[in-house]
């Protein structure tokens, strides 16, 4: 139950995205279209979570052998490595998914999601299981929200008239306020 209640919090009350502000730049940039955003944040889902679970057990490994401070370098190393074996994977494997991911896959390297994922586990003593449930919830989180912000902007670019000082980023980031004080609105929920 408390992995299940992990998840469910790290989805909506502690939204990566929407509640601890991490991502913003792919976030803003990719959610153009759903489609687009779908593609983009299955990518960070299957990238996050792996990297979380490679992440962990180097991270003991790190700390059994009282070298903690190359921790940052590896996980950068590790996230890097992970997105090109996935890559290339893909293209080797999946052609088609590949090329559906485009330009997406490269720039899951440089999201600072799939970093803090990795900071937090280690800021918060969490065991395997709960890096694993943290990493996989607080994905589907990034990917609710650059759906959700996605769909809004479609909807809006064909029912609304946005005034022109508003136009482009200045909507996007009033639309973000109004998610982040959504999703804010799950504050203090539990399944436990």
């Amino acid at each position: 139950m408390e992995l299940l209640d992990l998840l469910v919090q790290s989805i909506l009350n502690q939204n990566i995205a929407l509640v601890f502000i991490l991502g913003m730049c792919p976030l803003i940039a990719i959610s153009t279209n759903i489609k687009n955003a779908k593609g983009m944040g299955i990518a960070v889902v299957f990238v996050v979570t792996i990297t979380a679970m490679i992440n962990y057990p180097i991270y003991r490994l790190l700390v059994s052998t009282g070298t903690t401070n190359l921790a940052l370098l590896v996980f950068i190393i590790t996230i890097a490595a992970t997105v090109q074996f996935l890559e290339m994977f893909l293209e080797r494997f999946i052609p088609k998914l590949y090329n559906a991911f485009g330009i997406f896959l490269p720039l899951i390297t440089v999201n600072c999601v799939v970093l803090a994922v990795s900071l937090f586990f280690v800021n918060r003593n969490y065991n395997f299981l709960q890096t694993t449930s943290f990493a996989f919830g607080s994905s589907v989180g990034w990917l609710l929200a650059i759906v959700l912000l996605a769909g809004i902007r479609e909807k809006m670019n064909k029912i609304s008239d946005v005034p022109r000082g508003l136009k482009g980023k200045g909507i996007v980031f009033i639309i973000l306020g109004i998610l982040a004080l959504a999703f804010i609105g799950f504050t203090g929920f539990s399944i436990a």
